[in-house]
Order: C-alpha cells, then sequence, then structure tokens
C-alpha cells in the first residue's frame, strides 16, 4: 500500500489541484533526480494532471517520499527547468528513432546495395542469353506468338547465322591455342639465345663483360616480377571495389529497385514501359473479358512490341474479343496509374480496327522539356499551302499546323496560350510573301501590334466604331468569298492552287485572324450581324484560299457560333474548364472518346495544347513554339522586316484584296469653292484648283485654254474672251450646277429666250 500511496503521487483522482501540482513535481523531481528515466506528463488548464505514463521508475518508501517532499519546497525554478530539459530529451530520443531522412537514408543504402545485387543479375542473365542465345529465341517466340512470318524468318535465319558463327570460333579455339602456345615457347627460347649472342658480342668487342650481361638480363626479369607482383597487389585490392561499382552501374543502367526501396526523393525514378507493365496496367482495369483472358494462362498479342518512339514508348497490342480500343481510350486516367503516368502522358487510341489499342506513352517530365526555340529566328520564309511551324508533339517531331482549305478555332483558359498559338500561326504566314494578313483585335490588347506594317487592314479597340469596323472589314472578307468564287468557275478550278495564287490575279492566300472573338460576337449591336458573317466565310471561303482564324476564351453555344466551331477543321484546345468547351474545339464526342484537354493544368502545362486536324491521328499533344512580342525581347519585329524584305525583292507591295477606293472630283463644284463671288480670268484658275486638290492627278497639268476647252466641251459653258481675258463668272457656274442637277440642258434653257437659267442660278 505505501508503494501504491506513491504511484498515486503520479496518478491523482480527486485530492485537488494543489496534490496534482505537487505530483507533478514529484514525477518531475524524479527525473532530475535519476530515479525515473523517462516519462511523460501532460497537466491540464487549472493544473490537473490528465495523463501519466511512467516508463521506467522506482517505488519510493514513505520516509524516502517525505524527504522528497521537503526538497521540493525550494526548488521549483529547478523543477520547471528539469520538465522543460526532460521533455527535450524524451522527445529527441523518440523522434531520433522515426526521422523522416533517418528512414531515407536506410532506404538510400538499401537500394544500392540492391542495385548492385541487379547488376550482377544482370551479367548473369547476359551471360546466360549469351551461351543459349536468349535474344533469338525470345524474338522468335514474339514473333510466332503475333504470326509475323517475315518477322520470325530474319530471326529465324539470324539465329542461325550466330550459330554458325559461334561454331566456327569453337573450331578455331585449338589453332588458337596452339598458336598462342608456339609463340611462347618461341619465346622462352628465343630471349635467352639473344641475350647469350649479345653477351658473346660484347665479350668479342670488349666493351662489358659477358656475365655483366647476364646479370643484367636477371636483374629486368627481377625488376619486371616486382612490378608486376605490384601491380597484382593493387589490381587485387581494387578489384572487388571496382567490380562493385561496375555491377552497380550496370544494375542503374539496366533496372529499377523495387517500389518499397523508392523514396520520395526519387520522384525522377521512371517505371520502364515494357509488355508485360502494359498488360499489367490492362489488367488493373478490371474489364472482365481481359481479366478472364489473362487468368487462362493466355498472353496479350503485341502486334508492335513497346518500343522507344521520340520522347515515349509506344505499340500496338490486339485486344481480347468484346473489347474496344475505345473502351480503353475512355479511361485514359485508369490506364495512366497502371502505367505510373500522369493522365496527360497516356495516349490510347483505336489502331486500324476497333479492337487494336494504339498507346503511346510519354517518358516522365516530356512535357517539362518544351517545344524549343522557333525554327524560323534565323532565317527562311513559309509556303502556306505547306503549312506554317507550330511546335512539337510530346515525341519531339516537329509539326506544321494546315493553312490551306482550312479554318482554325483555338480556345481556352486565359493566359495558357491561345493567343501564342495564333501568333505563330500569324507569324509563319507573314513569313510567306504572298499571304495577306488581317487582323482585328476588339480589345485593347498589344499582342499583335507588331504586325500592323505586315497587315493589309489592322483594327483594335473594343469600341462601337471599332466593333463597327470590324464589321465592315468581315463584310469586306465575305465579298471577296463571292468574287473569289466567280475566279474559280473563270479558271475552272476547284480550289486556290499554288501556281494561281502566285499569279497575281487576285486569289492569293487571305489569312484572317478574329482575336478575342467572344467580344464580338457578343456585341449589342453588331454581335450578331458578325457570327453570320463569320458562319459564312468558314464555310465557303476555305476554297478559295480565304483561312479565318478565330481565338476566344469560352466556345460555347451562347458565345460562338456552332457552325463556327464545327467548320473550323483545325481545332486548338489549351487547359479548358469543361467538356462543352472540350467538344466544341476538339469536335463532338472528343471529350468521351479520352481526347481531353480538361485534363491540361491551367499554369502548369501553359503553352501546352490538344489539336486536331493537323495530322492524321485524332488529336495529338502539341507544345507550342512560343513568340515573344515584350519590349527589348520582341521576336516578331523581325521576322515581318524580313517578310517586308522578301516582299520588296519581288517588286511588289503588301497583298491587298481590299476594293481600291477611286478619287473622284466635281470640276463645276471645285469651281465654284475657287471662284467664290469673284470672277477671275481663266489662266489663273488652274493654280486655283490645283491648290485646292494638290493630290487630283488632272488638275496637275491644266491650263487655261485647256479648262475653257473642257468646260465648252463637257458642260456647254462658253467663256467670252472680253478683253482677250476670258473672264470666267461664278454665277455661269453655278447656273450650270443647277441645270445640270435638274436635268434641263443648255438648249432647253435658251430655247424660251427668257433668261430662266439665270434666275436659277441665281
Amino acid at each position: 500500500m505505501d508503494g501504491m500511496d506513491n504511484v498515486h503521487k503520479l496518478h491523482p483522482d480527486n485530492e485537488g489541484s494543489d496534490r496534482s501540482q505537487d505530483a507533478v513535481h514529484e514525477s518531475v523531481q524524479d527525473v532530475a533526480e535519476g530515479i525515473v528515466h523517462e516519462s511523460a506528463v501532460r497537466v491540464d488548464a487549472t493544473g490537473d494532471v490528465v495523463d501519466a505514463e511512467v516508463i521506467e521508475g522506482e517505488i519510493l518508501s514513505d520516509e524516502e517520499s517525505a524527504a522528497l517532499d521537503a526538497r521540493l519546497a525550494n526548488r521549483g525554478a529547478l523543477v520547471r527547468r528539469a520538465v522543460s530539459t526532460s521533455q527535450v530529451v524524451a522527445r529527441a530520443s523518440r523522434t531520433v528513432a522515426t526521422h523522416d531522412r533517418t528512414k531515407t537514408a536506410g532506404k538510400v543504402v538499401l537500394r544500392e546495395g540492391f542495385t548492385v545485387v541487379q547488376g550482377l543479375e544482370s551479367w548473369a542473365k547476359r551471360a546466360w542469353d549469351a551461351s543459349t542465345q536468349g535474344v533469338y529465341r525470345r524474338q522468335i517466340k514474339a514473333a510466332e506468338a503475333v504470326g509475323d512470318r517475315e518477322e520470325l524468318k530474319e530471326w529465324t535465319d539470324r539465329k542461325e547465322s550466330a550459330t554458325e558463327r559461334r561454331h566456327k570460333r569453337l573450331m578455331d579455339l585449338p589453332k588458337l591455342a596452339w598458336g598462342v602456345l608456339k609463340v611462347t615457347v618461341a619465346m622462352m627460347v628465343g630471349v635467352p639465345f639473344l641475350v647469350l649472342l649479345i653477351a658473346i658480342l660484347t665479350k668479342m668487342t670488349g666493351h662489358g663483360s659477358f656475365t655483366g650481361v647476364w646479370l643484367g638480363f636477371f636483374a629486368l626479369i627481377g625488376f619486371l616480377i616486382a612490378a608486376g607482383a605490384l601491380v597484382w597487389s593493387g589490381v587485387s585490392i581494387a578489384a572487388p571495389f571496382l567490380i562493385v561499382l561496375a555491377a552497380w552501374r550496370e544494375g542503374k543502367r539496366r533496372a529499377e529497385p523495387p517500389a518499397w526501396l523508392v523514396t520520395t526523393a526519387d520522384a525522377e525514378w521512371d517505371a520502364a514501359i515494357d509488355e508485360t507493365t502494359i498488360a499489367k496496367a490492362l489488367e488493373a482495369l478490371r474489364i472482365p473479358a481481359i481479366t478472364q483472358y489473362l487468368k487462362a494462362g493466355l498472353k496479350l498479342q503485341f502486334i508492335t512490341p513497346a518500343r522507344v518512339d521520340g520522347r515515349g514508348t509506344h505499340a500496338v497490342v490486339r485486344l481480347p474479343a468484346g473489347v474496344t480500343a475505345e473502351k480503353i481510350a475512355r479511361r485514359r486516367g485508369d490506364l495512366a496509374t497502371g502505367l505510373h503516368r500522369a493522365a496527360k502522358e497516356v495516349w490510347p487510341s483505336t489502331g486500324a480496327e476497333a479492337g487494336i489499342l494504339d498507346v503511346w506513352i510519354a517518358d516522365k517530365g516530356a512535357l517539362a522539356e518544351g517545344a524549343g526555340e522557333y525554327p524560323l529566328i534565323a532565317g527562311g520564309l513559309v509556303d502556306v499551302f505547306k503549312g506554317v511551324p507550330a511546335g512539337k508533339t510530346l515525341r519531339g517531331d516537329a509539326l506544321l499546323a494546315p493553312v490551306m482549305e482550312r479554318n482554325t478555332i483555338t480556345g481556352g483558359m486565359p493566359g495558357q496560350g491561345k493567343s501564342s498559338a495564333a501568333r505563330a500561326i500569324m507569324a509563319g504566314c507573314a513569313l510567306d510573301p504572298t499571304a495577306e494578313l488581317r487582323i482585328w483585335v476588339p480589345d485593347m490588347n498589344f499582342d499583335f501590334e507588331v504586325f500592323k506594317p505586315r497587315c493589309s487592314s489592322y483594327v483594335m479597340g473594343a469600341d462601337d466604331d471599332s466593333m463597327k469596323a470590324i464589321r465592315d472589314q468581315l463584310v469586306s472578307v465575305h465579298e471577296e468569298v463571292q468574287a473569289r468564287g466567280e475566279l474559280l468557275l473563270k479558271y475552272e478550278v476547284p480550289a486556290v492552287t499554288r501556281e494561281l495564287a502566285s499569279a497575281g490575279v487576285g486569289m492569293h492566300p487571305l489569312i484572317c485572324l478574329l482575336e478575342e472573338a467572344h467580344v464580338a460576337t457578343q456585341h449589342d449591336t453588331y454581335g450578331k450581324e458578325i457570327s453570320q458573317l463569320l458562319v459564312d466565310i468558314v464555310k465557303l471561303g476555305r476554297k478559295r484560299g480565304i483561312h479565318m482564324v478565330v481565338s476566344t476564351q469560352a466556345p460555347t453555344k451562347d458565345s460562338m457560333p456552332r457552325d463556327v466551331t464545327r467548320n473550323c477543321s483545325n481545332g486548338i484546345a489549351f487547359a479548358v474548364g469543361d467538356h462543352v468547351a472540350n467538344d466544341a474545339l476538339l469536335g463532338q464526342g472528343a471529350y468521351a472518346a479520352g481526347h481531353r484537354a480538361t485534363e491540361l493544368i491551367p499554369g502548369t502545362d501553359k503553352g501546352t495544347a490538344l489539336v486536331k486536324g493537323f495530322t492524321g491521328e485524332r488529336s495529338e499533344m502539341l507544345q507550342w513554339y512560343y513568340l515573344d512580342v515584350a519590349k527589348g525581347h520582341d521576336q516578331v519585329t523581325p521576322l515581318i522586316k524580313r517578310s517586308l524584305d522578301a516582299i520588296a525583292k519581288l517588286g511588289k507591295t503588301i497583298p491587298d484584296s481590299r476594293p481600291v477606293e477611286i478619287e473622284t472630283r466635281d470640276l463645276l463644284t471645285d469651281l465654284d469653292q475657287v471662284l467664290g463671288d469673284e470672277v477671275r480670268p481663266i489662266a489663273d484658275v488652274p493654280a486655283l484648283l490645283r491648290e485646292h486638290a494638290p493630290t487630283w492627278t488632272p488638275y496637275k497639268s491644266l491650263t487655261g485654254k485647256a479648262l475653257r476647252e473642257l468646260l465648252e466641251r463637257e458642260h456647254s459653258i462658253k467663256v467670252p474672251s472680253t478683253g482677250n481675258r476670258y473672264p470666267l463668272d461664278p454665277v455661269t457656274i453655278r447656273d450650270a450646277i443647277v441645270r445640270r442637277d435638274q436635268g434641263i440642258t443648255a438648249d432647253l434653257a435658251d430655247s424660251d429666250g427668257s433668261g430662266h437659267a439665270g434666275e436659277l442660278a441665281s
């Protein structure tokens, strides 16, 4: 009971807060005195002990306990310090044993050791394969599995050739051994004989002694033996370390550690993608037909075995009966999980048949590499009939954006790259000297201001006047569509060709960009008209050499006419928020088929888009080239200058298909304005006309005599020769204007003799 009383000091129940505080002091003092080696005491806000755990302790007698109570009275400060110290020590002792760094270091050591074992295993496997021709046997087995007779014959022939070469080498081994033996015997006999000959010659010539030559020879042999022994000792000591290092390198290069040895610091560690990995990933989808197929012991048929393709791995798999590739594509995210990839790094699609899965898996980090520098920064021009540089696929292949007989819609969340994509397309088109550019930006946005010198039409602004100007430009393009249709009939061609575009007959490529198109289509006054014009242009313009680029943030039914999205064969989808925007850019059903720009992460995947219409694939992941227009790092202006220089070398001006506004002037009206109310000699009037209209060509060479003849011939005005000065009276000019406007001829005015013409003029 005495012992229990003392234990109760650490676990009080109803003895009051003072007693509880004493218990805390006692337990802590025990730690300070070394009586209790580790303890954990928790006290609530009132000072009551709510939990106390004695890990190791010693029970005190009543006398010892009383003495301890007395010592505690004057040692409160020491107790508090002891509490802090003991808690830190206890916490540190527990932390060291479970610290993440300790665990990580342990895993690293085990992993590197396991890598060495894997290297030794790799050597063993390679040696076994070399002795049994395992490489050839596996390829022959794979060819048999897929029924590829040509591949089977090729690998069978290779195996037979390898077997024949090996047999020949084995047959040559005795000859090789006999040759080595002969060389060894010859050296053992020849070298001493040579030394003997040298010794005799030395003795006969008196340049040395016979014995000295032999002593030197034996000294050389001794030195070589000692050096060999020294080298052998160093090699024997270093050999284990060198073997371990070589095995580690072999294991690092050809194998991977097990998942339980990979730490969080090894995020770059990439799982090998091969037939086994792909089969396991498909099995993990738990599709009944696949599960039953594999449980039956059957293996999936790889029409194309997993092989490196650009920045990833490509394989073609024949799926079990009843499973379509489209079904796998719909579960791309689940498939990516089994392949240890992000969803955007796995691209399953339908192959030559519905049941053939064509899958490409990107290497980890492939998206981070980007597209690199725009390929035409240093120099070069473009033929839009062949396409313009756009970017690189995940495989690392450069891709061209098709232009002719196409229309393009690009969209996505703000700041993800849609304007950059439009800029790359327009920059490429600008580098074709035959292409005409028109850019309209219904916003105060300077992303395309640098293109202005190359454009035949450039509008920027969101005010009503700018919207009207954009509407008028679309009307002009719509009229151009009709005019070019007549030219197609005239030249009897179904669509514009490169030859026709370069012939200077008004069929050159016309590339139009409507940036932030949703702003224009939703304008209160001109929105409906702009929308209808866009629909007509994208429907009819493509065969006439007119390419419309529509850039928008929100390609929904409310912001963009469906007939625009449906007729844009080029779709560019950056990160979008939902399946509606996804299908508007990539085509109806794209989301359900697994072509999902919704899986692109805003910010992280900036500059990366899912595109359709660029290749034969339903969609392709594309990393776009970026052209900077920032002040001080403008990359577009040099391209525009190169384009203008190329146009000038051809002896042409910037292509412009807009109707030419022919200036017209009315001679009588101009005369009325320059004469005023003063009668002037006709010889002085041409100078007044030139001053009034300095750019009007007919006035530049006009003389008084020519003007007098022109007035009489064209307007029936006779200028009298009063005083041989031929004065021109403004009243006469006004009379002629009134008669012309009212359809009264000069003859009728003179026939009544009443002088009414003068009254009309007045």
